[in-house]
């Protein structure tokens, strides 16, 4: 792999230290790692390639295939039309104070604030969900 991306620098005319310091990583691992003493981790890995999209993960693993990805095409926008339609729901008018808000929202967000780690017993389900729109309507969804 160290041959791959002594490759890979030349292609991109890029300096160790400046390759080191653009995908964030110390320059001692590129330097190790492109003399054959170390192998690159799953970060460094995932770094690269997160910073250098059109870099050909297959090609730098393995060493198949181009070691950049083939030019993506313009696919067209998905079809929608075979899931189902969400019923509409009526619109409730917005509370106009926090404090015309139910008990139960408040004691929600009092917990909120609270910072201490809570440790989980059982998985949350959702209860209920509350869509605010830009006009001050909402609709709760239970």
């Amino acid at each position: 792999m160290h041959n791959r991306l002594k490759q890979f620098l030349a292609a991109e005319n890029i300096s160790q230290s400046q390759f080191a310091d653009e995908i964030g990583v110390a320059r001692a691992s590129v330097s190790h790692i492109l003399a054959g003493r170390n192998r690159p981790g799953f970060e460094f890995i995932e770094s690269m390639l997160l910073h250098y999209p059109a870099l050909n993960s297959e090609w730098l693993i393995t060493g198949k295939g181009k070691m950049y990805k083939e030019a993506t095409t313009v696919h067209s926008a998905p079809d929608f039309s075979a899931l189902e339609k969400v019923p509409e729901l009526p619109l409730a008018p917005a509370p106009s104070s926090p404090q015309a808000l139910p008990e139960q929202h408040v004691a929600i967000e009092s917990n909120s604030l609270d910072n201490k780690p809570k440790k989980v017993e059982k998985q949350k389900n959702i209860s209920k969900i509350l869509i605010f729109y830009d006009d001050n309507s909402f609709i709760e969804v239970k």
